[in-house]
Formats: structure tokens, sequence, C-alpha cells
């Protein structure tokens, strides 16, 4: 290795990743703690222990085999937060399949999209999205839809279910069983391939440095068709013996009263949640006393609005980095090593590079964009030789397409993406740091920055601004409110007042929809 190469090691240490299957990690304490409860549908009520859930997989494995399921197959799960989800996904997991997750917020065309380019052969979903996901199957390989529930014209996951059956024999290291889709750091969405190894190796990272407890409860309102969901509130939690109560949907004040009513003691959210943990009225009216946790993920959280729901809540607020591409924490705070602003230190057996726009090396302090190395990074995108080489190098480097700086400690700060900066007279403004600025005024409820074209400078940062309840707040004042405190360069030229910011289910800004407006 060339000596101009500067690598941070984990402070953690390395990490011994077993050879062994995903769903025997995840369901272990059906053994261990067989009646404590696993799984709750918050919106129902409706219970499962850790032998109860472990039954109903294998028993749904069980029946996937009855179809013909097996070893190199792929199964879509298109359905919200339910202890359901969990159940088919393991059970495809146990017939060495891959599950490939769809967002239940897609048209028909994204569907199909998907279900093409996985070659998926089965459908399983919800009554609720039947009409979409039929709509999308036809013309594809899928043979079937199996519904969760009951619906007319279609059997349920009930209906196939048969005896118990155990794992089939796979190589962790080399079989898929996730297939998410990200668009990485360009393109179109592509499926990710990770392994049973990458899903057991990140579950072991980021339980050593979040410590959760058997018996404690957490609540799982974000998405589990997005690997954040998906491993960090579903298989995570689970492995630890930690009690999962889901939601379907993010609703501030079904949160608050799930937290008051469980006791919940760890929350995992984004953003969009911690403003409103911060800012919104219905706080007041719950008991809140239980968290002890709660960790912001997906997009970077501004230092200031952390403090100020912490303030709000009581409970230190925290983040993580990750990304679908690493199965998908990379880094996180351990509940008493917060550092305001930082993503925290790499999760144990990860190694990291920040790298500059002339390809060499930075090292401490400096901006660059961040290549990981670890158990946790894909195999590959899905059929993709091309785009798996942008972004995987040949010598195991995941290029992450984000700006970061990391300290003489080892913590991370993430700057901004590289596709998103903002080129103003030939310097780089990142959108991200303009949010967390304006969204700490007092008037300001949320907030999104996108560079628009300009003739003198190239580019423009342009803020559109969601007003706090009925606060008085115009453009001028906001761009007084920026000016105070940045560089020339990084002034906000436009402003506009919209009545909310577009973002995906996993709490991200969708700006090429501001753009289009």
């Amino acid at each position: 290795m060339s000596a101009s190469i500067h690598v941070f090691e984990s402070p953690l240490g390395d990490i011994d990743v077993p050879d062994a299957a995903l769903t025997g990690i995840v369901l272990g304490h059906a053994t261990a703690m067989p009646d404590a409860v696993a799984m709750i549908d918050g919106a129902s009520g409706a219970s499962h222990t850790f032998q109860g859930l472990a039954h109903a997989t294998h028993r749904l494995a069980g029946g996937l085999a009855g179809l013909g399921i097996g070893p190199g197959d792929r199964v879509a799960l298109m359905a919200p937060n339910m202890p359901e989800f969990a159940i088919v996904f393991h059970a495809v997991a146990l017939r060495g399949a891959a599950v490939t997750t769809v967002n239940p917020t897609y048209g028909p065309e994204e569907i199909r999209y998907q279900l093409e380019d996985a070659k998926a052969t089965l459908l399983i979903t919800v009554p609720a999205f039947l009409d979409a996901a039929t709509a999308a199957a036809k013309g594809t390989a899928v043979a079937e839809a199996l519904v969760i529930g009951e619906a007319e014209g279609f059997r349920s996951i009930a209906d196939v279910a048969a005896d118990p059956v155990e794992q089939v024999a796979i190589d962790p290291a080399d079989t898929v069983v996730a297939l998410p889709y990200s668009s990485g750091t360009t393109g179109l969405p592509k499926g990710v391939e990770l392994t049973h190894r990458n899903l057991v190796a990140n579950i072991l990272q980021t339980n050593a440095v979040l410590s959760n407890e058997p018996g404690e409860t957490a609540l799982a309102v974000l998405p589990f068709f997005h690997i954040f969901g998906m491993q960090v509130l579903m298989n995570a939690l689970l492995a630890e013996g930690v009690t999962v109560i889901t939601l379907p949907r993010f609703d501030m004040a079904q949160v608050l009263s799930l937290i008051e009513r469980h006791r919940v003691s760890h929350l995992y959210c984004v953003p969009p949640i911690v403003l409103g943990l911060a800012r919104s009225p219905l706080v007041d009216e719950h008991d809140l006393s239980s968290l002890r946790r709660v960790l912001c993920g997906a997009a970077p959280l501004g230092a200031e609005l952390a403090d100020e729901a912490s303030r709000r809540i009581g409970c230190t607020v925290t983040q993580g980095y990750g990304m679908t591409e690493m199965s998908p924490v990379s880094h996180a705070v351990g509940a008493d090593a917060n550092r305001p602003g930082s993503s925290g230190r790499a999760v144990p057996g990860t190694r990291c590079r920040v790298v500059g726009e002339d390809g060499a090396d930075v090292g401490t302090g400096g901006a660059g964009e961040l290549l990981v190395q670890g158990p946790q990074v894909m195999k590959g995108y899905l059929g993709n030789a091309e785009a798996t080489r942008e972004t995987l190098d040949a010598d195991g480097w995941l290029h992450t397409g984000d700006i970061v700086t990391i300290d003489e400690d080892g913590y991370l700060f993430v700057v901004d993406r590289v596709k998103e900066l903002i080129k103003v007279k030939g310097f780089q403004v990142a959108p991200a740091e303009l949010e967390a600025l304006i969204v700490a005024h007092p008037a300001v409820a949320d907030v999104a920055v996108i560079g628009v074209p300009d003739d003198e400078a190239g580019e423009r940062p342009k803020a559109f601004i969601v007003r706090k309840g009925d606060a008085a707040l115009d453009a001028p004042s906001l761009q007084a409110f920026v000016a105070e405190r940045v560089a020339g360069y990084k002034r906000i030229g436009e402003v506009a007042f919209v009545d909310e910011i577009p973002k995906s289910a996993s709490g991200k800004i969708l700006r090429r929809l501001l753009r289009d407006t």
C-alpha cells in the first residue's frame, strides 16, 4: 500500500464474523428467551413472542419450499412495517433466496422496473397495495402474488404456510439475502446485492456500538423496506432481544403515545422527526422520560437542531452514518461518546479514507470523499458490472459519494453529497451546511437548499422555506440571517416559501423535485 494512503482504522478494533446464515442470528432469542415479546403491531396491538415469530417464519419457509422457492430465487416484498414483514423476510432467507424490498409509495411503472430488474418470481404484499402491485407485475416473471391478510382471489401467506423447515445450506459470504434498490451516487436505482455475511457482520458491528439490552423496547417507524429500517430497526434489534413496536407510517401523535404507553427506550429516526421532537407542541402532552436513546440517520443532522431536540425531550440525540451499499452502518455514536454534529466513529472492522478531488488522501481534518472497507460492504450491483466498478474499486474501497471530514479522534462529520454540491464562482457550497443553519431560525419549520443557474457565479444557493406556524418571515430577513453567519459565496440568492419539503420515505430531501419547480 502506498505511503500516501491515509487509513482511519476503527478505534473499536476488528470483529469476528461467524460463518452463519442471517436468520439464525436474528431469531436466536427464540431459544434463549422464547416467551419474551419480540414484535408488537403498534396499530392493532397484536404481538409475537420470539418463539412464535420463529415458528411462523419456519412454517412460511416450508410453504415457500412447496412453491419451489429456493437458492437463487428473488421474492419481492411490498408491505408497511408490521411483524409479518420480518416473518416473510426471514422465511425467504431460510430458503436461500433473496428479498427485494419495494417502496409501497411507488407507482406501477416504478414497481415494474424493480420487479423486472430483480427478476422476481413471487410478490408478497398487503391488500391495500394489491392494485398497484398486480398492475406492475403483469408481463414480468412474477408467477403469483400472495397477500399478508386476506383478499378475494388471492392466496394469503397463511394459506401456503406448511410444516416448518430449517435453513437450506448456503455460503454466507456469497449468497445474496437482501436486494434493496439504491441510486448509489449516480443514475437509476440499482439492485444492491447484500449477502448473509454482509448483514450478519453489520448487525454485530452496529450492536457493538449501540449496546442494546434484552427486554428493552424500541419503536420502528422508519420503513423496513429501506436498509436503515430493515437492518437497524428490525434485524439488529431482534438479534439483541429488544421488543420492536412497528408502525406503518409516521404520525407524531401516535409515535408519542406509543412511547408513553410502552415505555419505549429507543427511538430511531430521520431529521424531520427530530425537528418535530424539537418543536411540535404535542411533545409537551406526553411523558417521554423512558427514552434513553434517539438515533438519527439517513441524512445529516445539524448540531443545533440535535441539541434543541435533546433539551426538549431530556434525552441525548445522536446520529449515525451509512448507506444501502454498506448494509448500512459504517459509523455510529455510542451512548457515552457523543460529539455534537458528528455521525460517530467507525464501527468495528471498518476502515476509512478521505480522498480529495485530485484522488489524493487528505488525512485528518481534510474534506474529501469518504471511502470505506469492511465486511458490511456490498457484493455489488445486480447485473451491473460497470456501476459496481464505479462504486467499488479493485482494492475493495467503496466510494460513498459523500464529502466528509474525520477529526483526530476518529469522529466523522458529513459535509454533503458530491453530486449535491453547489459551485459558486468555483467555490463548493454544501446544501446541508446551509440547511443546518437556516433550520435554527426560530421562524423556520423546515428547509431545503439547491443550486440554481446564475450568469455571473455559475450557480447560487436557493432556499425553500416552510414557515413555522404563522411566523412572520420574508425573503430579505432570511437572507440577512444567513449573510451574517456565512462567507459571501454561501449567501442565499433566492428564497421560495412552500408548504412542505418533498422527502423520500427514508427522510432524504428530493432535490430533483425542487429543481423542477
